[in-house]
């Protein structure tokens, strides 16, 4: 469409999300108004150059999938605009709008309406990657889902020591809250990957607004689980045995079994990637805590979690090999910003016990938890992917799975928790916990699904939309 150069055209940015056999696609749409015509149209670059598959948008041309994609697309679109904005400023008004982007609080805070000339669109908004080096494993920072997250994210644009005034932790759910959540993921992601400054490990502030955090999530985690008082000598194994009898789940493996859809089970990789791409990172954090009989225990399940020392058969690799069976995309930090408040809380949960010293017992029980019920739902899941007609390469995470944690569930059983409790029975109360809060919140999260799959609509969050 041609357009008069004299006129001034007013053109707002939508960003959605859009499926298309289970691909989360990110697209610029651009609603061009002038005067009483409205065009909806994608921009020249659509993506094009990075398509993987043959997909198309509303506008039947071909559209980019994944956030690998997207990402290099947004850069080099960003790159573009700030060009024809700052070219149309005056030298006083691009000093202005430069000290506003450094500033920015929030790396993708959706473009304002702006004016245009001679056919080129322009953002209201720059995002600007901090000035300082910095080794990112993230294709982008997620979009801020309130004030929590938000004063976590800009400051990670910027250099350590600069985090401010946070705003008070009050007033919200710790445990479904998808601002909280995601404040606190992001909080313990500085300890795994490069989300941000290196130096951000460590800053005080962060630490600081990290422990409020912390504090809320546990207060909710203890308002959930009543206390138990154990009496020596006891029998761990069957009381964790016990413990997990009593406590049964929906069966999210049953469901996407007997009656579930590939797009729910591609929805549901997408929840757990936040865990299985960093698979058995966190619980590595424990060894150094142990010793003796539950420290050589850990370490024997922990091998075969980092596929004996092969990458190939590594349990983290394993799952970015069925996303991309599924045509997910497998980068890491992908999907976060669609993750719910209750999908998060499941990975801070971990985070929490791993990252502290007094929380070990708790690992150790969380670990527990999860080589002693995966076997079952294992198969399952592998039997689904069969029925959606998905091969053995796409299937192999949970076919392995099957077979290790057999013998898994058994170590963790007689000899890690049994050896932790014969070795610190003071910390009984804490294992307890640690298999309990990663129950009760399994629970949360299997029930949080399903509900949304009754009700025929998505258990992920709207990307770029308001969620609380």
């Amino acid at each position: 469409m041609e357009v008069d150069s004299s006129k001034k055209i007013r053109v707002r940015r939508q960003k959605l999300l859009r499926r298309d056999c289970g691909r989360n696609l990110k697209i610029q749409k651009v609603t061009v108004h002038v005067k009483d015509e409205q065009l909806d149209h994608h921009g020249s670059d659509c993506g094009v150059k990075y398509l993987k598959g043959r997909r198309k948008c509303s506008c039947q041309r071909p559209t980019r999938i994944g956030r690998q994609g997207f990402t290099r697309w947004r850069e080099m679109s960003n790159k573009r605009d700030k060009k024809a904005m700052m070219l149309s400023k005056t030298s006083a008004e691009r000093s202005s709008e430069v000290a506003d982007t450094m500033s920015s609080t929030g790396t993708k805070e959706p473009p304002s309406l702006a004016h245009v000339d001679d056919n080129r669109r322009t953002k209201g908004t720059v995002s600007a990657r901090a000035a300082t080096s910095m080794d990112l494993k993230w294709p982008l920072l997620p979009w801020p889902r309130g004030p929590l997250s938000s004063a976590v994210i800009s400051a990670f644009r910027r250099e350590p020591g600069s985090l401010g005034i946070t705003p008070p932790v009050t007033g919200v759910d710790a445990l479904s809250d998808d601002d909280f959540a995601l404040a606190l993921y992001l909080c313990y992601e500085v300890h795994y990957r490069g989300a941000t400054n290196y130096n951000w490990e460590w800053d005080s502030d962060l630490l600081r607004y990290r422990a409020e955090l912390e504090k809320a999530f546990e207060d909710r985690l203890r308002d959930e689980i009543a206390p138990v008082e154990f009496h020596f000598p006891f029998e761990v194994a069957t009381v964790l045995d016990e413990t997990i009898r009593a406590s049964p789940n929906p069966s999210l493996s049953n469901y996407l079994l007997e009656t579930g859809t590939l797009e729910q089970f591609r929805e549901l990789c997408v929840h757990r990637s936040a865990y299985r791409l960093k698979e058995a990172d966190p619980h590595t954090f424990g060894i150094p805590r142990l010793s003796g009989e539950a420290k050589a225990a850990m370490v024997a399940i922990q091998y075969d979690e980092y596929g004996s020392g092969e990458v190939a058969a590594m349990h983290s690799t394993l799952f970015g090999e069925t996303m991309g069976a599924l045509g997910l995309d497998s980068s890491y930090g992908s999907y976060v910003e669609v993750l719910p408040g209750v999908t998060l809380s499941t990975v801070n949960l971990v985070s929490m016990f791993a990252l502290h010293r007094r929380w070990r017992a708790a690992l150790v029980g969380h670990l527990a938890v999860f080589e002693m019920t995966s076997v079952g739902p294992m198969g399952q899941y592998s039997r689904a992917l069969e029925r959606f007609g998905i091969g053995s390469a796409g299937r192999r995470f949970y076919d392995v799975h099957v077979i290790a944690d057999k013998r898994h569930g058994q170590i963790a059983r007689d000899r890690m928790v049994t050896g932790l409790i014969r070795a610190e029975p003071e910390l009984a109360q804490d294992l307890y916990f640690g298999v309990t809060a990663l129950l009760m919140l399994e629970r949360r999260f299997s029930t949080h699904l399903l509900e949304a799959w009754a009700e025929n609509r998505s258990s992920l969050v709207p990307w770029g939309l308001p969620v609380n």
